[in-house]
């Protein structure tokens, strides 16, 4: 016999596992990323048009590729997104796939780490506003930061120029 109090005790769990609290998001595939580093823009495309664009915060020493761990550069080049955070410090993050086998043999030839953890993602709780405060991260705010989440999927092609 079901009673009604397990109907609303499993109600309430399937409603909960079903909602993210973030909007669904049902255009058209975000296939390539484009992120213009000098310009601070950031272009979501599917295929060829532009379907949104965002500008954003840097490391604090955003010119050039990121060549070791610990030096505020974004890299450069082409990779992918590999990795999705829902419990970022930052809001929320998508993890870019850097370092690749060019970074770390690079890195190796100079004798240093190449660093990791590069993402785009929202702004903490305590973020006092300063222009290129990441660590070599991509910064937008945490309303934009939810519809990117939900916009880009894991295996996205992201493309940062200088």
């Amino acid at each position: 016999m079901i009673s009604r109090r397990n109907v609303v005790i499993g109600g309430a769990l399937g409603l909960a596992a079903c909602s993210t609290g973030l909007p669904v998001y049902t255009g058209p595939e975000v296939t390539r990323i484009q992120v213009f580093k000098t310009a601070r823009r950031m272009q979501l495309l599917h295929h060829t048009t532009l379907l949104k664009e965002y500008t954003f915060e840097l490391g604090f020493a955003p010119t050039g590729h990121k060549e070791q761990e610990g030096d505020g550069k974004t890299p450069e080049g082409a990779y992918l997104i590999d990795r999705r955070n829902p419990n970022s410090s930052f809001h929320l993050s998508l993890g870019i796939s850097y370092p690749n086998a060019d970074d770390i043999a690079a890195a190796k030839a100079k004798g240093v780490k190449p660093g990791g953890d590069i993402f785009i993602h929202g702004t903490p709780d305590r973020w006092r506003g300063t222009p290129d405060w990441t660590w070599g991260c991509i910064a937008v705010t945490n309303d934009e930061m939810e519809e990117i989440y939900v916009m880009v999927q894991n295996g996205t092609q992201i493309f940062l120029y200088a």
